[in-house]
C-alpha cells in the first residue's frame, strides 16, 4: 500500500526524470528543462535524494557499462505508484484553488 505523502518538488522532478534511465548529470539537466529553468538542482541535493529513493525502493540502479563511472537510475513500479498518487494530489490542489479563485487570470 502506498502511503499518503506529499513529495518535495525535487523528488517529484527526479521521479519524473527517471521514467527513462538517466545518470546524475542527465537528471539535473532534465529537471532544469522540465521546469523551464526554474528548478536547478545541486549535486548534493540530488545524490542525497537518490540514496533515499533507492532505500525506499522507488528507483533502482540500472546495470550499465562497468567501465563507466556514471551510474544510471530508473523509476520502479513502486516509484511510479508514488508519482501517480502525487499527481492526483496536485490535481486536487489545483482544482480546489480554481474553484475558490476562479482560475488564473
Amino acid at each position: 500500500m502506498i502511503e499518503n505523502i506529499a513529495l518535495t518538488e525535487a523528488v517529484y522532478y527526479i521521479l519524473l526524470s527517471l521514467t527513462e534511465p538517466l545518470h546524475g548529470y542527465g537528471i539535473m539537466q532534465n529537471i532544469s528543462s522540465l521546469s523551464g529553468g526554474r528548478v536547478n538542482m545541486a549535486a548534493g541535493t540530488l545524490y542525497g535524494a537518490l540514496t533515499t529513493m533507492l532505500e525506499k525502493g522507488w528507483i533502482k540502479a540500472v546495470d550499465g557499462d562497468n567501465n563507466s563511472r556514471k551510474k544510471e537510475y530508473q523509476i520502479t513500479s513502486a516509484g511510479k505508484a508514488v508519482l501517480e498518487k502525487e499527481l492526483i494530489r496536485l490535481n486536487e490542489l489545483v482544482n480546489n484553488g480554481e474553484k475558490i479563485l476562479g482560475g488564473i487570470k
